[in-house]
């Protein structure tokens, strides 16, 4: 046995089955895993014993990794453990963040996935019972702990996996239900019902890595992406998945969609896609946006297009129909945004993590009132590149749209529900518009390309600007008109679609196998029903 200087009296020996240092940092951890063996170790005083072994992490090449510390808010910390748990959707990581709160002892805390991006939460008592589980469903309000919540989304999951130092004994024996619910301040809370007469309650806020000031992170260059190999079930290609949380691939060969979300050994599902069009902004782009909604100034990061879907409006029940495409962007420590092109125009937008206040028919977020747009339903019709969901054939999202008032007319706020019966998930997202030379600036996309980009909300000054804002309007108008009513025409009904949106545009290419087989006419708008896929607070 050995013992190590530290701020958190460390502690030391070997693995009772392998012979490997198994560390304590916490005097309050009873449990850790061999890093070496997988055993699961039980410390009883100054003895180890091995009470059985986990299976092998599931390898996702997160940036995160044991010994990478940093703070937060204010207080250092150093990531000591690693679960991984697995849902209908996917995996998700939560790791064990250890402080050190001086002469005292050690505070734990989770570092956990949500969406694309990270929650820090800590676990808290709860003064009154929970609802039991089987109560519970996606959209419900409920009080707790003295707070106002939404329930997110309603999972069983199964911890498969664990690493390093843990406050309690991994339980790999059995599944369990956690319940994501949020409130109008911006937190997340957990009700993990591993214990159903016990559950176990845990608050959270999102975070940037960014924000937590970070060392020791595994490839820490910021635009390198460490690939793990995958192969084609459909033509046999070699795919390279290249980011911690994907669970969706599309073959760049045959353009099937690979689902990724159980592992990559053994056989892999997977369904053919056609029909799609190439995105004007290629998969692998960089661009330099500045998104966010936070008061002050703005901070401009490259952002690369890692996914690219292409979208409709579903269920209109008339013979209209939207089409839109979104980007999903990725940056290291930021984690996700997406960049959506749709008839009305180009906005950014991201999940967040509470959910708005409700204010009649709109909401209130961050001070700002939003009325409704309208509902709608999605469906995803073509998809490219790597997305951190599981994308399934025909699947719908039910939507809701909500637009800025006064001065802030040109935010975003968009309610995503996924899923059905008792497995549904609800979303919310916010964003920005963006200007097409914006977007051609930020992507360094070539001068040609400007026409096609053109679709900017307009501007109601009576500017020499405004008088060519009103010129492309009636411009638009005729080429909405024209897509409106091509089911009569033929192909050369399509050449303005063509001048509007470019070559490689799903107007065009729709008005092209419309004009061929006078099907149904396309119209209206929608700021996109951006999907974020799955995840609440530990997924």
């Amino acid at each position: 046995m050995a013992t190590e200087d530290s701020p958190q009296r460390g502690y030391r020996a070997a693995c009772p089955n392998c012979g490997a240092p198994v560390e304590f940092r916490s005097a309050a951890s009873a449990f850790a895993v061999c890093s070496f063996c997988r055993s699961s170790i039980v410390r009883d005083g100054e003895a180890l014993r091995r009470i059985g072994q986990v299976a092998e992490l599931f390898d996702d090449h997160s940036p995160l990794q044991l010994g990478a510390s940093g703070r937060y808010q204010g207080a250092p910390f150093v990531l000591v453990g690693r679960l991984q748990y697995r849902y209908a959707e996917g995996t998700w990581n939560e790791w064990h963040a250890l402080f050190d709160s001086g002469p005292d002892g050690t505070r734990s805390g989770w570092l956990s996935e949500d969406n694309g991006r990270y929650v820090f939460a800590f676990d808290a008592p709860l003064a009154e019972t929970p609802p039991k589980a089987e109560t519970l469903r996606a959209g419900q309000s409920l009080a707790l702990a003295g707070q106002a919540w939404s329930v997110a989304s309603v999972s069983a999951a199964k911890l498969i996996a664990a690493q390093g130092e843990l406050p309690f004994k991994p339980n790999l024996e059995r599944g369990f239900v956690v319940a994501d619910v949020r409130n109008t301040r911006g937190e997340v809370g957990t009700l993990d019902y591993a214990d159903p007469a016990a559950p176990k309650w845990s608050i959270g806020r999102s975070v940037a890595i960014s924000e937590l000031a970070m060392s020791g992170l595994a490839e820490s260059r910021e635009k390198t992406l460490k690939a793990r190999g995958v192969e084609c079930p459909s033509c046999g290609t070699a795919l390279e998945v290249k980011l911690s949380t994907t669970q969706s691939i599309v073959c760049f060969n045959c353009h099937a969609v690979v689902d990724v979300s159980q592992g990559v050994g053994g056989d892999l599902a997977h369904y053919a896609q056609t029909n799609g069009s190439e995105p004007q902004i290629p998969l692998g782009s960089v661009g330099t946006l500045a998104l966010s909604l936070a008061p002050g100034e703005k901070k401009a990061l490259p952002w690369q297009v890692v996914g690219y879907a292409e979208r409709c409006e579903v269920d209109t029940g008339d013979d209209e129909q939207s089409f839109w495409r979104e980007y999903l962007l990725y940056h290291r420590t930021e984690g996700f945004a997406f960049l959506v092109d749709a008839q009305d125009g180009w906005s950014w937008t991201a999940p967040i993590t509470g959910v708005p206040e409700r204010a009649g028919d709109g909401v209130k977020y961050q001070g700002v009132l939003y009325r409704k747009l309208y509902d709608y339903t999605g469906m995803a019709t073509y998809v490219l590149g790597e997305f951190y969901w599981r994308l399934e054939r025909d699947a719908r999202t039910f939507n809701t749209d909500y637009i800025g008032t006064g001065s802030f007319s040109s935010r975003r706020i968009n309610r995503e529900r996924t899923g059905s019966g008792e497995t549904q998930e609800i979303t919310w997202s916010a964003g920005e518009t963006l200007s097409a030379d914006a977007v051609l600036k930020a992507f360094k996309l070539a001068p040609e390309k400007s026409a096609a980009l053109q679709r900017d909300a307009l501007p109601s000054s009576g500017n020499a600007a405004s008088l060519l804002a009103k010129l492309f309007f009636w411009g638009f108008v005729v080429v909405v008109l024209l897509m409106l009513f091509r089911c009569d025409g033929d192909e050369r009904d399509c050449s303005q679609v063509r001048a509007t949106y470019g070559e490689a545009s799903a107007e065009y290419q729709n008005c092209l196998r419309s004009a061929r087989s006078s099907g149904g006419r396309v119209g209206g708008g929608s700021w996109g029903g951006w999907s974020s896929g799955g995840g609440g607070s530990h997924k």
